[in-house]
C-alpha cells in the first residue's frame, strides 16, 4: 500500500502571511482561530518557533486540542541541540543562569558552553513537551536541522546515533546544510548511517552551489520520509539580515513542483508516510505552493465550507 502523503507549510503565523490578507478570512485574528482555520486547509504543519526556544507541554496541549484527528505537527528541535548558536537574551532564565559567568555576557551560546546537566534538562524538556502531541497521535516528527559546521566526523556520527535514545518513541528526521554529508563520495555512507539509526533523511529543494547547499536527492531511510522545499532564491540564501521570510522569498512554478512529483511518489512506494513541507514562508506563497503540490500528487483536501463572522 502506498504511503500516506501529507502536504503543508512550515508556518501558519509568519507576519508577512498575516499582513498579506490573502490566506486568513476576515475575523480570523486569534492564535486559536488561525490554527483551526489552517488545519481545515492542510493536515500537517511544521513548528519552527521551537528552534528559537524550547518547546512547552502547554503549547502542545493547545495545538492538539485545536486541530482535528489526523492532523500532525513536525517540531523543529531547539537550536542548542543541533549545534546552532542560541541568543543568550532569549534563553529561559534557568538556562541562562546555568551559563558560566563569562559565557553569560556573550551574545550567543552553544551547547558546549553549558554544563552537561543543563543540556540534559533541555532534552528532558523536549521529552515532556512532545508527550501531549504524541499521546494525541499528532506528533509527526522532530526535525534536527544541522548547520554547515556540523561536519561529517566520528563525533558527529556518534551524535546522530544517540538521537533515538534521547527522544525514545519519537519519529526523528535529519536535515543537513552542507557539512560534507551528502557529497558524492559520502552520501551512500550517510544514508546507511541514518537507516541503521532509524532516522528519516530530509530531502531538500534549495539553491545549489553554496558551501551549505545539499543536493536535491530523495532517499528513504526510515518508515517516514520528509521533503522540505526552501525555494530557490540564490540571492538571499546566505543572507543573515532581515526577516527569515525575505530569505525564502520564492514562489515555485508548476514545472519546478512537477520535478518533485515522481520523487515523492517513489518515496511513498518505499515508506509508510511522506511529509512534504514548504518553507518559502513569504506572505501566502508557501500555502499556494502546498495546495498546488497536493493537487499534483492527488492528495488535496476539500476544506469545509465554514462561515466566519467579521470582526
Amino acid at each position: 500500500m502506498p504511503a500516506h502523503i501529507q502536504v503543508g507549510s512550515c508556518s501558519w503565523t509568519d507576519p508577512t502571511l498575516i499582513a498579506c490578507g490573502r490566506f486568513y478570512p476576515p475575523g480570523i485574528a486569534s492564535a486559536e482561530a488561525r490554527l483551526r482555520y489552517y488545519a481545515e486547509q492542510f493536515d500537517i504543519v511544521e513548528v519552527d518557533s521551537t528552534y528559537y526556544a524550547p518547546p512547552s507541554a502547554r503549547n502542545s496541549e493547545l495545538w492538539a486540542a485545536r486541530t482535528p484527528a489526523g492532523f500532525v505537527f513536525n517540531i523543529k528541535a531547539f537550536g542548542l541541540l543541533t549545534h546552532h548558536p542560541t541568543a543568550v537574551e532569549r534563553l529561559p532564565d534557568w538556562l541562562r543562569n546555568a551559563l558560566p559567568g563569562e559565557a553569560r555576557g556573550k551574545r550567543n551560546a552553544y551547547a558546549r558552553d553549558f554544563p552537561a546537566a543543563a543540556v540534559e534538562q533541555v532534552w528532558e524538556l523536549h521529552r515532556e513537551a512532545l508527550e501531549p502531541l504524541a499521546a494525541a497521535g499528532k506528533l509527526g516528527a522532530v526535525l534536527f536541522q544541522f548547520p554547515p559546521w556540523f561536519v561529517r566526523s566520528h563525533d558527529n556520527r556518534a551524535y546522530l546515533r544517540e538521537l533515538p535514545d534521547r527522544l525514545p518513541g519519537c519519529p526523528l528526521a535529519v536535515e543537513f546544510r552542507g557539512g560534507g554529508w551528502m557529497d558524492d563520495e559520502s552520501a551512500a555512507g550517510t544514508l546507511r548511517l541514518l537507516e541503521e539509526a532509524g532516522l528519516a533523511y530530509v530531502a531538500v529543494d534549495e539553491p545549489q552551489g553554496f558551501p551549505n547547499s545539499t543536493p536535491p536527492l530523495a532517499a528513504a531511510t526510515a518508515p517516514l520520509a520528509v521533503v522540505r522545499l526552501h525555494g530557490r532564491n540564490a540571492g538571499t540564501w546566505e543572507s543573515r539580515t532581515g526577516a527569515a521570510s525575505d530569505r525564502f522569498k520564492y514562489l515555485y512554478a508548476d514545472g519546478e513542483l512537477e520535478e518533485w512529483v515522481p520523487r515523492v511518489r517513489e518515496l511513498a512506494a518505499q515508506t509508510r508516510s511522506v511529509h512534504v513541507l514548504f518553507n518559502n514562508n513569504y506572505e501566502d506563497w508557501g500555502m499556494q505552493n502546498a495546495r498546488r503540490m497536493a493537487h499534483l500528487l492527488g492528495v488535496e483536501r476539500q476544506p469545509p465550507q465554514t462561515q466566519f463572522a467579521l470582526s
